[in-house]
């Protein structure tokens, strides 16, 4: 699905020079490189404050964690996603309140938010699902109506760009309240281990947040709020650090490489593909999903196996019928789209290094079967 050897071989000097810095000053835990790669982060986005940690799954935890979100509030995400979003949630005793999808981009639905507000509402986590952004504006709106938080989940859609009604551009993760994001190794900006961030426009949220990653802890010893161990260590930072100057034209590989596929795939009624949107970068395809509408999807999942071809189902089960979230408060009826979703969709091997001969064979298995 991804050939992290390949990108790495182009970059290696770069990256090999700042993995040696770190090992050289043995400085392994809050190294200059941390906070290099926070500043050039922060520059890139556009944003205030960056505050790197371990992963992407700690970065949306911390992020509920600096808002004081209590016990019992409710926090809407969608129902088509990774686990680590609602995952979060629970972990903070607080109350999920899963909703369904838009089927034309698999992001949350605008209309199922507005449906489930309650006095309880607190938050509202959108996703920026394999990376393309979701309705910002939609969601900026809701929220300030009802007075409650937005929460970013943009571990898949760093680098994407929002266009807003009024014509500006935002980088996706810096729109909300609060952002987080994933340096898990097959993102589109990926580090050698584990790593996360959080972004934030607020200057007071950013310090509680600063304290929340490091043990509570804003002078040593001294403990101002109950934190976590949560951060992001030297090598890995040296190796984002690295990577990022490359982001923009890795997005643009990804995005090329989508466009051959479904310029190859659409001539197939029976298959969906993802809109390619030529005028603005709203999507950086972290993964490239595609929908099979004649009921072959699983039939073709074995089919493109068989030919040694990488293929994947994100995401098989929706978060309503999972055990660990399972809920007498959901009805099927309330998630169509997503239960529709589970039954259609197939990942295609998606990184920088795919080349035409690749695309070729890869669309050429895929309408074979189809």
């Amino acid at each position: 699905m991804v050939d992290l050897k390949s990108q790495y071989d182009k970059i290696k000097g770069e990256v090999n020079a700042s993995i040696q810095e770190v090992l050289d000053t043995t400085t392994y835990i809050n190294g200059p490189l941390v906070h290099q790669f926070q500043a050039d982060l922060e520059k890139y986005l556009g944003v205030k404050h960056v505050i790197p940690c371990a992963n992407g799954t700690d970065a949306l935890q911390i992020a509920m964690m600096g808002l004081g979100l209590k016990p019992g509030d409710e926090v809407i995400t969608a129902d088509f996603t990774f686990a680590a979003t609602v995952e979060v949630i629970a972990l903070l005793q607080l109350t999920p309140v899963l909703v369904d999808v838009d089927m034309n981009n698999m992001n949350i639905s605008i209309e199922a938010i507005k449906k489930a507000i309650t006095p309880k509402t607190k938050a509202i986590v959108p996703v920026h699902l394999f990376g393309r952004a979701a309705n910002m504006d939609a969601i900026m709106e809701i929220a300030t109506e009802h007075n409650l938080y937005v929460i970013e989940d943009n571990a898949q859609a760093i680098g994407a760009d929002y266009t807003s009604k009024d014509g500006s551009k935002t980088k996706v993760g810096t729109i909300g309240h609060v952002g987080a994001t994933s340096f898990f190794p097959s993102k589109n900006l990926g580090c050698y281990g584990d790593g996360g961030a959080i972004f934030t426009n607020d200057d007071e949220l950013a310090h509680t947040l600063r304290g929340i990653v490091n043990h509570g802890m804003y002078e040593r010893y001294h403990h101002d709020v109950v934190g976590v161990n949560s951060r992001l260590d030297s090598i890995q930072a040296g190796v984002l650090k690295a990577k990022l100057p490359h982001l923009d034209a890795y997005n643009k590989a990804r995005q090329e490489a989508a466009r051959k596929y479904s310029l190859s795939l659409s001539v197939n009624p029976n298959i969906w593909v993802p809109t390619i949107c030529e005028s603005c970068d709203c999507h950086v395809f972290h993964q490239y999903v595609i929908r099979i509408m004649n009921g072959k999807r699983d039939g073709l999942l074995e089919h493109l196996q068989a030919k040694g071809i990488p293929c994947a189902i994100y995401y098989p089960i929706p978060l309503h019928s999972q055990k660990a979230y399972a809920d007498s408060r959901y009805n099927e009826g309330d998630f169509p789209v997503t239960n529709q979703l589970v039954k259609e969709v197939i990942a295609l091997p998606m990184h920088t290094e795919l080349d035409e001969e690749q695309i070729k064979f890869i669309t050429d298995a895929v309408l074979e079967f189809v």
